[in-house]
């Protein structure tokens, strides 16, 4: 059971000044990138002129919400050598920026010291976490969200860390 982008999308609408992401798996398994992903390895690229192309509504999403003011910072943990996954998401990964989200990746020998929560989450103001959870084989299984002021400021204090230390996308390569 997953949630919907609907019910994302209202979510990440009521984000009034931040709305930040850390993920830290290698491999993710989402029904909506598989055809994506299987046109990426016979050698397809997004094209950076061809907006229209590009992954929607997510992205529309993301320019509504930067456009009011609100920061969307996103951060990866990843091991290198890049997993295929990894490197896919790489690829395209100038789109998400086109619509104003902000991305950083930290290789995963630079974070042992980081305490990190052990799924990833979407915080929301500070104040609202949302974790997502994932099997073994990385298909989303569940969200479980919490307001508990610890465990909010437990992850902002960890998404801080990582921000620190990751590398903009502009200068990060796979």
């Amino acid at each position: 059971m997953s949630q919907s982008l609907t019910d994302f999308s209202d979510l990440i609408r009521s984000a009034r000044e931040s709305a930040v992401h850390l993920e830290t798996r290698d491999v993710y398994s989402m029904e909506n990138e598989v055809e994506g992903l299987a046109a990426w390895r016979k050698g397809h690229r997004l094209d950076p002129d061809d907006r229209a192309s590009w992954w929607r509504p997510w992205l529309d999403l993301v320019q509504e919400v930067t456009a009011r003011g609100v920061a969307v910072q996103r951060a990866r943990i990843v091991s290198e050598p890049v997993s295929e996954y990894i490197a896919f998401e790489h690829s395209g990964t100038f789109t998400n920026i086109a619509a104003g989200e902000q991305i950083r990746w930290l290789p995963r020998r630079r974070a042992s010291d980081l305490l990190v929560p052990g799924n990833d989450f979407w915080l929301f103001d500070g104040q609202l976490v949302q974790f997502n959870v994932f099997d073994g084989e990385g298909r989303w299984m569940h969200t479980d969200q919490t307001e508990d002021p610890a465990v909010a400021s437990h992850c902002a204090r960890a998404f801080e860390a990582v921000w620190e230390r990751a590398v903009p996308h502009e200068r990060y390569t796979v």
